[in-house]
Formats: C-alpha cells, sequence, structure tokens
C-alpha cells in the first residue's frame, strides 16, 4: 500500500510538471519556415516545404548542388540566415520566413595562356594541356570551379564560394590569391591576377611595375581584363577605365560608350558594344584593332597580337598576326565561346567538344579528345 501511494503521488508530480511546461509552451510564438530551391539542387536539410519553429530557434540549412550546377546563395527573408553563400549555415526563427536556396548551372568554358591551355567541365573539375614548366597544368585536383583564367604561365580557378586557387609561375605572387573571398569574377595577365568582387569592388596581386593592380578604388564593376601589363574594367554603365601600362595607347579607353564585354591582349584593348559592333585601341601592328567592320559580334578575345570575335551564328572571325595560324578560324561552326593566347586559339562547341588552331609546340591545341560536357 504504500508503494503504490508513493507511485501515485510520483505520477501526479510528473503530470503536474507536464503541466506547467505545456502552458509555457503555449505562451511562447512559432513561426513558420518555407522552404524551396530553384532548379540544379535541394535542400537536404531540413527539408523543402513548411516547417514550424518557436521562435528563436536556430534551424541548421543544408543545401546540394546536382551534378553540372553549383550552389549560389540563399535568397528571401534571409536576414537570420548566418551566411547566405553558404550552402551550409543556419537561420534563427524571429519572424515567418520564405527562404530558397538558389543554382546555377556551371557552364564549360576555356582559357588559353601563353602556352596553355585550360578547360573548364560541366562538373566543375578542370584540365588543362600544353607547357607545364612552372606547374601552370597542376589542376587535376581542383573541384567545384565555376571559371578559369589562363596567365602566361599561371592559371587560376575561381570556386563556387567565391574563394579563389591558382598554380603556375609565381616570381611576383600572382597565384598569392589564397586569402580572397567573395570574388565573382578573376582575371589573368603575363605576371598579375585581378579578382572582381560581389560588392562590385576589385582586388589584384603580381607584379605592379606598371600600376597594373592599382585597382584598390574602383568600385562598381561589371567585368575586369587583364592583358600583358593591364588591366581593364568594364562599369555598369557601359563606360570603360583602364590603368596600367600604356606605350602604344591600349589604355585609352575614356571615350568608350554602351560597352558590353572587354578583352585585353599583349599592347590592345577590345571593347564589344550593345549592337554587336567592336572597337579596339592600342598597338595595330599586324591589324589586331582592325575590327571596325565586325557586326553581330556576342563575345570577343585578345591575344597576342590578334582579335577574335564570336557571332550569333556560331561562325567566328580573327584579325591581326597570323604567323602560327592562330586567325585560321574561317571553317569553324557552331562555337559558344572563345579565347586567345599567346599564339593560339580556342573554340567550344556547343556539344562541349574543343577545337584549336595556332602554336602547338607544347601540345596547347592537342583538345580533339576533350569532352567539357559530363
Amino acid at each position: 500500500m504504500r508503494k503504490f501511494l508513493y507511485l501515485a503521488r510520483v505520477s501526479i508530480f510528473l503530470i503536474m510538471i507536464a503541466l506547467i511546461s505545456g502552458m509555457a509552451g503555449c505562451g511562447q510564438p512559432y513561426h513558420n519556415l518555407y522552404i524551396a530551391s530553384t532548379a540544379g539542387g535541394s535542400v537536404t536539410r531540413p527539408g523543402e516545404k513548411t516547417f514550424i519553429y518557436y521562435e528563436g530557434t536556430k534551424v541548421n540549412l543544408e543545401a546540394e548542388a546536382e551534378e553540372g550546377y553549383r550552389f549560389v546563395s540563399w535568397t528571401g527573408n534571409v536576414g537570420t540566415i548566418g551566411n547566405i553563400k553558404d550552402a551550409t549555415t543556419t537561420i534563427t526563427i524571429n519572424d515567418q520566413y520564405s527562404i530558397t536556396a538558389s543554382f546555377a548551372q556551371i557552364t564549360p568554358m576555356v582559357a588559353a595562356g601563353g602556352a596553355h591551355t585550360v578547360g573548364l567541365k560541366s562538373d566543375g573539375t578542370v584540365v588543362a594541356v600544353g607547357d607545364n614548366g612552372t606547374r601552370q597544368c597542376a589542376v587535376g585536383n581542383w573541384t567545384d570551379i565555376v571559371q578559369v583564367a589562363a596567365g602566361n604561365a599561371h592559371t587560376v580557378g575561381l570556386k563556387s564560394d567565391g574563394t579563389v586557387v591558382a598554380v603556375g609561375w609565381n616570381y611576383s605572387g600572382q597565384c598569392a590569391v589564397g586569402n580572397w573571398t567573395d570574388i565573382i569574377q578573376v582575371a589573368a595577365g603575363l605576371s598579375h591576377t585581378v579578382g572582381f568582387k560581389d560588392d562590385g569592388t576589385a582586388v589584384a596581386v603580381g607584379d605592379n611595375t606598371d600600376g597594373q593592380c592599382d585597382v584598390g578604388g574602383w568600385t562598381g564593376i561589371t567585368q575586369v581584363a587583364a592583358g600583358w601589363c593591364h588591366t581593364v574594367r568594364l562599369k555598369p554603365n557601359g563606360t570603360v577605365v583602364a590603368v596600367g601600362w600604356n606605350d602604344e595607347g591600349q589604355c585609352d579607353v575614356g571615350g568608350w560608350t554602351d560597352i558590353t564585354q572587354v578583352a585585353a591582349g599583349v599592347m590592345h584593348t577590345v571593347g564589344l558594344e550593345s549592337d554587336g559592333t567592336v572597337v579596339a585601341v592600342g598597338q595595330n601592328d599586324y591589324g589586331q584593332c582592325d575590327v571596325g567592320g565586325w557586326t553581330d559580334i556576342i563575345q570577343v578575345a585578345a591575344g597576342g597580337d590578334y582579335t577574335v570575335g564570336l557571332k550569333s551564328d556560331g561562325i567566328v572571325v580573327a584579325v591581326g598576326r597570323n604567323e602560327e595560324g592562330q586567325c585560321d578560324v574561317g571553317d569553324w561552326t557552331d562555337i559558344t565561346l572563345v579565347a586567345a593566347g599567346g599564339a593560339h586559339t580556342v573554340g567550344v562547341k556547343s556539344d562541349g567538344t574543343v577545337v584549336a588552331v595556332g602554336r602547338n609546340d607544347y601540345g596547347q591545341c592537342n583538345l580533339s579528345d576533350w569532352d567539357l560536357i559530363e
């Protein structure tokens, strides 16, 4: 009997504790959290639907990209998310929230250096062929890359989280990009590297003999390009500025307007206008600036002493120095992107295969087995 009374008292005590806890919980606000994703990935934690959480709850978020895509950011009511650019982060519930995990497709691309070629595959891995004397082709372990750039003898890769990796010639510190963050585009010159940040500012490392790295005061950028010893900035209003070596007038871009893309060669600069025409300044000893008659161009590239233009119908035009056959692109068709190196030209076709012409002494044009779409 005594044991029975003891158990009864314990049970009553536990019931009272539960009732008090329930009453306390009833007074605590709760909010809805709706989670979704764009094409190219999903939210694996906590999932994708409407959840209910008490105010003040910290919820773990984890987004995962599908193959061929990359995580970009969390969008929506992101005020209490720890890091909107981190696929694994947290959100603190203080109100009704609707958030979306945004993904973007990884677009295959190529970059051409002094004597090497770099290819970005749709799965975020990178391949490279050509001169590897300073290990500029040592990119076999790179993953999660969304853009590549090739300098004279170094290679730069932009990762989906906004950090940057680089290999190759580092005599002037052009590969010292390990502490860069929030980068959305990179460019590589002879011996300097430039990064464009998501806040519209720029950073640069490497040789600054001619002021090509003097980009610290730049704001309002939509694209950067790096030439041999000069750096070019495209502004949101379509105007262009340039710093660095200007002996041939390659930085005389102050009068340009309505520009949508820029490219920088050894000693010349090229601008694509919104109507598909092209302008160029700088050294013109080989006719590399003779682009005044070009029309219907959708992308430009500037090589050693030549210029390449991609037309909307997938054919390619080129002017300038052609001693190595780097301008022999007249029979190319179905091209979606072009790159110009020291003396070789590379094109990506719509099926992910790659073509190349020009100097091939290091095998930089041996790309017939490349397929960038995985």
